[in-house]
């Protein structure tokens, strides 16, 4: 299977991608889509994550047959006066760009955000989430519009696109403020805790109480322990973030 980048007019990705998987037949057309990224912002002390596009005016295709995908695109008028006016273009990927890209989003086709701590004079220390994948192609950070910039390699081009982070403030603010509400199908294990009876024997599993730092006043579920330090599963915007913290932060609940 052959992944290849469209590109077209910015705006009209969207709609080019419906039309090619509503009018090719499946065995020509693998996967069809535009790639999204998520960006936090603050309004009225409340957290609101935007759905961006990641790549303007591109859109992306696998297909076995590329040859025969061209040939019927060309037979649909519609199609063809896009085909036409110039606004598509095929452009072969290199081999392992479709993989880091689908690596780095998640089922949805969209890049999900990145938890970032900095040692307060914006330094990074610390980043769980899809731009772990990416440190070295990180060119820098604005922290103010809460996004990191990378130089990802597209079809043989370097691109820039913007990956959405989060910072210990925003974590601080989601947890005063209230969390966005935990979807049906999450396991319910994310209520309010008590401290009684804490345990120090911590083991993967666990449900523990954060009583220190950034995610202090939170209920999470440990996934690896790690010498003095544990990683743990919060549940905040809407989705389950991975981040390391001091053992003596946590407290396991019965």
């Amino acid at each position: 299977m052959l992944w290849y980048v469209i590109q077209t007019y910015t705006g009209k990705e969207e709609k080019l991608a419906e039309m090619i998987r509503r009018i090719v037949p499946a065995e020509y057309v693998r996967d069809c889509f535009v790639p999204y990224f998520e960006q936090l912002h603050c309004w009225h002390q409340q957290n609101q994550i935007r759905v961006l596009r990641l790549f303007p005016g591109y859109v992306f295709l696998s297909s076995d047959d590329i040859g025969g995908l061209f040939q019927h695109l060309k037979k649909v008028p519609a199609m063809s006066k896009i085909m036409t006016a110039g606004a598509f273009e095929f452009t072969p990927m290199y081999d392992g760009e479709a993989e880091f890209l689908l690596q780095m989003m998640d089922p949805d086709r969209i890049v999900r955000l990145t938890y970032v701590a900095t040692d307060g004079r914006d330094h990074v220390s610390y980043l769980s989430g899809p731009l772990e994948m990416c440190r070295g192609y990180i060119q820098d950070y604005q922290f103010r519009k809460r996004y990191a910039q990378v130089r990802l390699r597209i079809a043989g081009q370097e691109k820039t696109a913007r990956v959405g982070i989060i910072l210990n403030d925003d974590v601080r603010r989601e947890t005063a403020y209230g969390k966005v509400e935990v979807p049906a199908r999450a396991p319910g294990r994310y209520g309010a805790y008590s401290l009684r009876n804490p345990q120090t024997d911590l083991e993967p599993g666990d449900r523990v109480a954060v009583i220190g730092g950034a995610f202090e006043g939170n209920v999470a579920v440990i996934s690896r322990v790690k010498g003095s330090g544990v990683q743990i599963a919060v549940h905040m915007f809407g989705r389950d973030i991975l981040v390391e913290v001091p053992a003596a932060s946590v407290r396991k609940l019965a």
